[in-house]
């Protein structure tokens, strides 16, 4: 069985990846870190699964365009 895949937020993200909030920013304009998903009107997270794929192969992951 599956779990669902949980949101992290923006602090957990830095400290997992090791990235500054700036860097963290640029690249996701870049498209080479993963995008936020809206939880609420004033929030935002990452999917762990996401992050975990970058984690595991940062230099050439890339934001899969149109989803």
């Amino acid at each position: 069985m599956n779990s669902p895949d949980r949101i992290i937020r923006l602090k957990t993200v830095l400290a997992r990846t090791g990235l500054s909030r700036t860097t963290l920013y640029r690249k996701m304009g870049e498209g080479t870190f993963p995008r936020q998903v809206k939880i609420s009107v004033h929030g935002a997270g990452w999917r762990e699964s996401a992050i975990n794929r970058w984690i595991a192969d940062p230099v050439s992951y890339r934001e899969e365009l149109g989803v």
